[in-house]
């Protein structure tokens, strides 16, 4: 029995930490994988359809992002007028980009789709490489980025817009650490609030929209 007990093999408490953070690690992928499972669809339908809508899906993201800004206010306001002209410059610009780019009547849809694409694969892998190594890893989601598209234009296109992306995110972060919030809120189950899911976008948008304007209507972006 003595022998039997002493043969027993205990996790040690390093062991036991490890484990519980790796639980921690990865306890939130499942509710995002849902999350996005639900929401990717609804956006890429209203995405392919055009017209009312996708105006209805952004302008029910720009409602619920200023709201959430207000919200954020709460914790640190600013003077009335510098409050709103913020949330404004914030949110607009990456709407209207998002309108436009999709009012395209060629390649409206495919350079949207392209965008949310580069977006959501910096995105995953910035998230991924985030659990694995620790922190967002900017190079490797402009890696990712790159698998979007083959050609030397795409690839510049997609690695610019992806680091754009994660400019985004982080912008975004540092405005969290501003108003002392973990989270911008809670309407996506695993991801927070609507700003925590659309930071990249709202800073890719604009930036994909000026390359659309310089290289004109009916252009890929990536050709």
């Amino acid at each position: 029995m003595a022998r039997a007990l002493t043969d027993l093999k205990l996790p040690s408490p390093a062991a036991a930490q490890g484990s519980r953070s790796g639980g921690r690690r990865w306890g939130d992928l499942r509710t995002r994988v849902i999350s996005a499972a639900v929401l990717t669809p609804l956006a890429l339908f209203c995405l392919w359809q055009g017209g009312w809508p996708w105006r209805v899906l952004v302008g029910l993201a720009a409602i619920g992002m200023a709201d959430e800004w207000r919200r954020l206010c709460r914790h640190r306001p600013f003077a009335a007028g510098g409050q709103f002209a913020a949330g404004a410059l914030y949110i607009v610009p990456g709407c209207s980009a998002l309108l436009w780019l999709r009012a395209d009547p060629l390649v409206g849809a495919a350079n949207v789709l392209f965008v949310l694409l580069i977006v959501w694969a910096s995105d995953i892998g910035a998230y991924l490489l985030g659990r694995l190594v620790g922190g967002p890893k900017l190079i490797a989601a402009g890696l990712v980025g790159l698998a979007c598209a083959p050609g030397l234009w795409a690839v510049l296109v997609a690695c610019g817009l992806s680091v754009i992306s994660q400019a985004g995110d982080l912008f975004e972060s540092g405005l969290k650490r501003h108003f002392g919030v973990k989270d911008s809120g809670f309407l996506i189950p695993g991801h927070g609030g609507l700003f925590d899911r659309l930071d990249g976008l709202l800073i890719a948008a604009p930036a994909a929209g000026l390359l659309a304007v310089w290289l004109g209507r009916g252009v890929e972006l990536w050709r």
